[in-house]
């Protein structure tokens, strides 16, 4: 087997692809009425956040000891891991969204989908791979309880809702994929005890 063959199932890649299609398709019927919700972000929010959930799980390696004296460069791995899970996120919503039903425009795929994968790997670099996904599940949570943005401190906390082009939501997205990637492209992983 080749290297990348082997990466791919010791980071549960074929559970994780498994989960975004059952996924796709439940988002698929529920917006088959381009009638009913037009428009609304919470349901393509809460899709890319559960994709970046599922990704997150193959954020940490089966064995971290192995992995961290392997004598290969991580950093730029890792790095790659988690923007290739962002990009697959965007590309299976934007798939379903080409398919039918006017969802939200490409901008807010892309955005959610860079912030919520950077928001996993820094869970995977602070509480491990295994509890990577609760960052994203927790800002999740309060987006969609938390008033609407009247505020910058308020457009923070709902840059998930917020409209392509915000300024709060554009730079908590950036903020969030580039603090979160560089904290687990050089760190890895925390490991668990």
């Amino acid at each position: 087997m080749r290297w990348l063959v082997l990466y791919a199932r010791s980071r549960h890649v074929p559970a994780t692809l498994t989960a975004l299609v059952i996924s796709a398709v439940g988002v698929w019927a529920l917006t088959r009425d381009p009638g009913e919700g037009a428009g609304d972000p919470r349901l393509p929010v809460l899709f890319l956040a559960a994709g970046a959930m599922a990704a997150s799980t193959g954020l940490g390696g089966q064995d971290l000891d192995l992995d961290r004296t392997a004598a290969i460069r991580w950093v730029p791995r890792r790095a790659a891991h988690v923007l290739l899970a962002g990009s697959v996120v965007a590309a299976v919503l934007l798939t379903v969204r080409a398919t039918g039903g006017g969802m939200v425009p490409t901008a807010f795929v892309v955005r959610d989908s860079a912030g919520l994968m950077g928001l996993a790997a820094l869970g995977a670099a602070l509480a491990g791979g295994q509890y990577a996904w609760t960052l994203p599940f927790a800002w999740l949570s309060l987006s969609f309880i938390a008033p609407p943005a009247a505020s910058t401190p308020m457009g923070v906390a709902t840059w998930m809702l917020l409209p392509p082009g915000t300024a709060a939501g554009t730079w908590t997205a950036l903020t969030l994929v580039t603090v979160g990637t560089a904290a687990y492209a050089a760190a890895g992983p925390k490991r668990s005890r």
